[in-house]
């Protein structure tokens, strides 16, 4: 009998062997395993330039969801957007297919972003250079279309299906589930009639934040990691930031950079501006699944009381007055 698998590591040495062969690149110096997240990510070093090599996980994207990505990064690419883009195989393709123990997953080479993520996080210049480079991808993104499937970030898909992910751990804390599931209705009921056409709706990067971005000493930028892309508001898309400033502590002045560099280009209308509160919670709750989906298969360890505990106090002060006092 052959044992079932859920995720399996890939040797080094076979990724040497046959992927890296099929790529126009000098002779590899090194090859790490650098991190583990929603895919799997190698540091490839030859003679004067880095790589970092992709490979999906199998539970997390279909093909044609990967190629969606991959397609969107040329395109950015193609109109002078900064964003560490897929490099073809010497056969002409952005993805090479892997017969894992699993199932079918996905290698993705791209150039290693120039830079480094910013010490001590993002100051109020390259926010602001941030917030411009996100409105480019938005304008830009108006003109993009693909002969591939997405699934778009609709509340149904942010706010449904985050709900059945999150659910099973709440089910033996009532007063908890209902907290939840009542807030993710109001911000359906708030959001109801909420305008879903040019220039509202747009494709995002999805995950806009100091941890997805290089900068230079000259504070040239290069963006990465669009895992998470897909049409959607473009006020998610600012909202995202948001979540993830208010939850790792940034500041609101480097908050609001970001915003007056993505308004230098687009305005934002008063409808959007009233409601990013509401589309930070979605953010949150979002993300909040996402990470759930991750850690049932890798660390189950973490996901205790105490992390939910924290989730829901996040939650509820982002649904607060205060949510924006720091």
């Amino acid at each position: 009998m052959k044992f079932p698998i859920i995720y399996s590591t890939l040797d080094i040495n076979g990724i040497l062997t046959y992927i890296i062969p099929q790529y126009n690149i000098k002779t590899v110096k090194s090859c790490q395993f650098w991190h583990r997240g929603l895919s799997d990510i190698y540091l490839i070093e030859t003679e004067g330039n880095s790589y970092i090599l992709r490979i999906s996980h199998h539970h997390w994207r279909k093909k044609s969801e990967i190629e969606f990505e991959l397609e969107f990064l040329e395109f950015l690419h193609q109109n002078k957007i900064p964003v560490a883009y897929p490099l073809p195989t010497k056969n002409d393709d952005f993805l090479i297919e892997i017969n894992a123990p699993e199932g079918h997953r996905y290698a993705s080479l791209f150039p290693y972003a120039k830079g480094q993520i910013p010490l001590g996080d993002l100051n109020p210049k390259q926010s602001y250079e941030l917030g411009l480079n996100v409105a480019k991808i938005h304008q830009i993104g108006l003109n993009f279309s693909s002969q591939f499937d997405r699934k778009p970030l609709t509340l149904e898909y942010l706010l449904d299906d985050s709900l059945n992910i999150i659910e099973p751990f709440l089910s033996h804390r009532l007063e908890d589930y209902n907290y939840l599931m009542t807030t993710i209705e109001n911000i359906k009921i708030q959001l109801a009639n909420f305008p879903k056409d040019d220039p509202f709706w747009t494709i995002c990067w999805g995950d806009p934040h100091s941890g997805n971005v290089h900068f230079t000493p000259e504070n040239q930028v290069t963006l990465f990691d669009f895992d998470q892309c897909g049409y959607g508001y473009r006020i998610f898309e600012i909202a995202k930031f948001w979540q993830v400033c208010i939850r790792t502590g940034m500041t609101r002045k480097t908050r609001e950079a970001f915003l007056e560099g993505y308004q230098s280009l687009n305005k934002l209308t008063e409808i959007e501006i009233n409601n990013l509160q509401f589309f930070v919670k979605i953010a949150h709750i979002w993300s909040w699944a996402i990470h759930v989906e991750g850690l049932k298969n890798y660390d189950y360890s973490r996901l205790d009381h105490h992390y939910f505990t924290q989730r829901l106090q996040k939650l509820k002060f982002l649904v607060s007055h205060e949510w924006q006092l720091f």
